[in-house]
């Protein structure tokens, strides 16, 4: 059972308690058709705010949540894996008894999404969206022998558990492709980054690395019978468009690929108005 609590109907701000006492926190605004949005590690709502706004002026409902231990959810050591992060999902849905609505996920939010539709989606759910999103697959496995190397993925925790501050400021730079030649960087979408990143629980993101690196989704996509738009950027450094978009479109049953060349994992951020528009397409598409 989920209880709901509006902590400000002025701001539009509420929490979801869900079975194991945890509060999940979330943002709803506006009306029309509801648009959800699932954030990547270690962020948070906020890594959304140019959707929201955009989709928000574009006359939908648009509703983001802090994943647990994320943001301003309860830092709890219980439930970090892949299907209660969906359930968690779920339990914010069926609070506000959404339906018919458009789930679009960023990489680690992508996962939650793709599990989220398999699982709980049937009735609820028109269409979906990954953008720069870790399924099938992100780590290096027998099954998966071209994905993300344990010792990065290792180094991801270590940065993580040892040295966060330092580390959410550095990883930054690929997340956004600022090392790139004649990139334009922001030190300001750098610095919110890391305000994100630094509110959430360091257990829970310490945690949320094994989950986003293992969890398979094969079987998640292949069940998926919702069109599903997958957007990546063809140079993003963290989840490599080869072994994550470009075969994720391939399990889909109605799967359509938007690939982009050169741009970064962080693509919602830094192209935002390219981004924006090809999703409101979609979203708007027959």
């Amino acid at each position: 059972m989920t209880q709901r609590s509006d902590d400000s109907k002025s701001t539009g701000s509420s929490y979801v308690t869900v079975s194991d006492g945890t509060r999940i926190f979330f943002k709803d605004w506006g009306s029309g058709q509801p648009l959800f949005f699932h954030h990547g590690w270690p962020l948070s709502a906020d890594d959304w705010d140019a959707q929201m706004m955009f989709f928000l002026a574009q006359g939908y409902r648009v509703i983001a949540h802090d994943r647990r231990g994320h943001g301003r959810s309860t830092q709890t050591d219980k439930g970090h894996d892949m299907d209660t992060y969906a359930a968690d999902a779920a339990a914010v849905v069926e609070a506000l008894d959404l339906k018919d609505a458009i789930h679009i996920g960023h990489s680690t939010g992508g996962g939650e999404v793709t599990r989220y539709v398999a699982k709980y989606g049937k009735g609820r759910v028109a269409k979906a969206v990954l953008i720069s999103a870790i399924p099938p697959l992100f780590m290096k496995t027998d099954k998966n022998p071209d994905g993300v190397p344990k010792d990065v993925v290792d180094g991801i925790r270590d940065g993580t558990a040892n040295h966060r501050s330092q580390f959410y400021k550095d990883i930054t730079i690929p997340f956004y492709g600022f090392n790139r030649p004649g990139a334009n960087v922001s030190e300001g979408i750098r610095e919110n980054w890391w305000r994100q990143g630094m509110m959430g629980s360091i257990l829970a993101q310490y945690e949320c690395i094994r989950v986003l690196s293992e969890t398979e989704f094969y079987d998640d996509l292949k069940s998926i019978d919702v069109p599903v738009l997958v957007m990546h950027g063809e140079d993003d450094q963290i989840c490599p468009f080869p072994t994550t978009g470009a075969r994720s479109v391939k399990l889909l049953k109605h799967g359509t690929l938007k690939s982009y060349p050169g741009l970064p994992h962080g693509m919602p951020t830094t192209h935002a108005d390219l981004i924006n528009a090809d999703l409101l397409a979609f979203i708007k598409a027959n």
